[in-house]
């Protein structure tokens, strides 16, 4: 039997190969992998002795040979393909341990040139591994070094011809699964010098976790992951409590992204409190347990059974600080020791850390009935240039107003639209979501802010798209607001900026919008 053993990942290939060698398999090799085997005292046939042909074009050629892929391609009972075999000296390869160049790990790094890119676009591999999934009838193909164990099981198991079919095929789909995700990454990359998005898009998933059900208990669900670059949920780490649940991990993920404002941009603690995907408390603190004390203010009803985000270190204190809220999840870039033992006194809460989002572009898919609606990823970054911004109104912000105002625009896009957001001293005291008009939004916001004891007189707001007519205005002035932040945009901007004038309000334009339907 022969096995032809060539890998980028050479985790477990050493003892692999010695226990091939032991059931008394000859092992075939290419470069690095059969100079590692031989520096082990494994025996290796090099794979240009097989063919008859050197590697060659700094080993972009040296798999590419019909006595390599005729070996893999052969049906063992097909008379023609084995008479075939014997007219041209050809050795039937029987199992193949194969992974490719590492090319997402290469283009991650931000000094790797365009032409080191391609360099690590893997051709001979992808073709083997192709070749053996196809005729995995015959040939065992591993992709995956954690699946050694397995096959070296199957093979001592004495199976004729040393695998199931069950597993050959469930092998060979890794395989697909595996080249199929290579290949979108070279996509995705090829893609990005692009000004407009590309014509095709390969997305691939992996399965990561299955889940007892979805967003209700008839639905089936599991999480599926991609590969784009860390951080995302699937760098996820459970430190305590049940599986999380389907609505668990859509409120964390809009929890990360709601804090990740102030991720590396305030030397602050900041803490988000999520109910439903969106906000119902968020301030910042000199740390983590003052700012979610100020968090929890926002509304405290609405934080019962909620999502609590910080985009710094969880520790003892504000740990304590929560013992008395009920909480689903508790998600944190880190959490110390002696939290983590405060935490554990709950069996039923969840405490996740996860890497804080970086503000990097990327692709955001979702999904509608036959397709996927594409766009970039909303990044802060993107509609936080002071320099953009403009005072609209005869009165200017105080310097307190202009702290408070660049908050309230960083808390506003965390929030379904239409979406308000009343602030004082850098704390959300009422919000106003997912209405269907922005004035419902406003008077919510209002009126929250007032059923949990704030008073909103002195307060500013920010307005996540334009107010379409005064009304709007006219609510915060009611309200107490003082200063409002908006994009701008509207027709009626003149009569929305002379009411502020109207009732004496400051009022800054951003220029841009940041809508989340």
């Amino acid at each position: 039997m022969r096995a032809l053993l060539s890998v980028s990942d050479k985790r477990g290939i050493v003892d692999f190969a010695r226990q091939l060698v032991e059931l008394r398999w000859e092992i075939v090799s290419t470069g690095g992998t059969a100079e590692a085997l031989r520096r082990e005292g494994i025996p290796v046939v090099r794979v240009e002795e097989v063919t008859g042909f050197p590697e060659m074009m700094d080993g972009r050629v040296k798999t590419l040979h019909p006595k390599v892929h005729g070996a893999l391609l052969a049906r063992r009972n097909n008379s023609s393909d084995l008479e075939a075999m014997q007219q041209h000296g050809i050795t039937p390869i029987d199992l193949v341990a194969v992974n490719l160049y590492p090319f997402r790990e290469t283009v991650a790094k931000p000094q790797t040139t365009f032409a080191q890119a391609i360099e690590q676009i893997d051709i001979g591999g992808p073709s083997m591994l192709r070749s053996a999934a196809k005729n995995h009838a015959d040939v065992i193909v591993v992709v995956d070094p954690d699946d050694y164990p397995m096959v070296l099981d199957a093979l001592k198991g004495g199976l004729t011809p040393g695998a199931s079919p069950g597993l050959r095929q469930a092998l060979a789909t890794k395989v697909f699964a595996y080249t199929t995700a290579y290949d979108a990454a070279i996509l995705g990359y090829l893609s990005r010098s692009q000004e407009s998005l590309p014509p095709t898009l390969s997305l691939v998933l992996q399965r990561q976790q299955a889940l007892r059900y979805g967003e209700n208990p008839h639905q089936r669900a599991a999480l599926y992951v991609t590969d784009e670059p860390p951080p995302g949920i699937r760098d996820m780490r459970q430190l305590h409590g049940k599986e999380l649940s389907f609505n668990n991990l859509l409120d964390v993920d809009a929890a990360v992204m709601a804090v990740a404002p102030w991720q590396g941009r305030d030397s602050r603690a900041a803490c988000v409190i999520i109910k439903h995907t969106t906000p119902c408390g968020i301030a910042l603190g000199r740390n983590a347990a003052e700012a979610f004390t100020r968090a929890l203010a926002t509304d405290r009803t609405s934080a019962f059974g909620s999502v609590v985000a910080f985009n710094t270190v969880v520790d003892k204190a504000a740990a304590e600080a929560m013992r008395e809220l009920f909480v689903e999840v508790v998600v944190a870039p880190r959490v110390d020791a002696a939290a983590l033992a405060v935490f554990k006194e709950k069996k039923n809460l969840r405490v996740v850390e996860l890497p804080m989002v970086h503000d990097e572009p990327t692709l955001d898919y979702k999904r509608v009935r036959g397709g996927f609606l594409v766009q970039d990823r909303f990044r802060y970054s993107a509609i936080a240039d002071e320099s953009q911004w403009r005072v609209a109104t005869t009165r200017r912000p105080t310097d307190a107003q202009w702290n408070d105002l660049r908050f309230a625009w960083a808390a506003v896009g965390a929030i379904k639209s239409n979406a308000i957001v009343l602030v004082k001293d850098e704390a959300a005291i009422g919000i106003g979501a997912g209405q269907m008009s922005r004035v419902d939004s406003s008077f919510l916001a209002g009126h929250k802010a007032r059923q949990q004891g704030h008073e909103p007189q002195g307060a500013v707001l920010a307005s996540d798209a334009f107010f379409p007519f005064r009304d709007g205005v006219d609510e915060a002035a009611a309200a107490g607001v003082t200063a409002i932040i908006q994009p701008g945009g509207s027709v009626k901007d003149a009569e929305v900026i002379a009411a502020a004038d109207e009732h004496d309000l400051a009022m800054i334009l951003t220029g841009m919008r940041q809508f989340r339907h």
